[in-house]
């Protein structure tokens, strides 16, 4: 799966506060995200995050 950073990702599933949306600050082995809604900056091992995305908005595409 591509996922660069400055990408937003949405999840299958909510963040505890409520937003389905994930803003990408590194990707590698592991992603660091941030929370779009709250803030919330963590870090997630790439196979356990690639089976939870649904889809991904790029800046450049529509």
């Amino acid at each position: 799966m591509d996922v660069r950073p400055d990408d937003i990702l949405i999840m299958k599933k909510n963040h505890p506060c409520g937003s389905k949306e994930m803003y990408v600050l590194r990707s590698g082995m592991d992603f660091r995200l941030r929370c779009v809604k709250c803030g919330r900056e963590f870090m997630v091992p790439r196979n356990k995050i690639e089976k939870s995305i649904k889809s991904i908005k790029r800046e450049g595409e529509g």
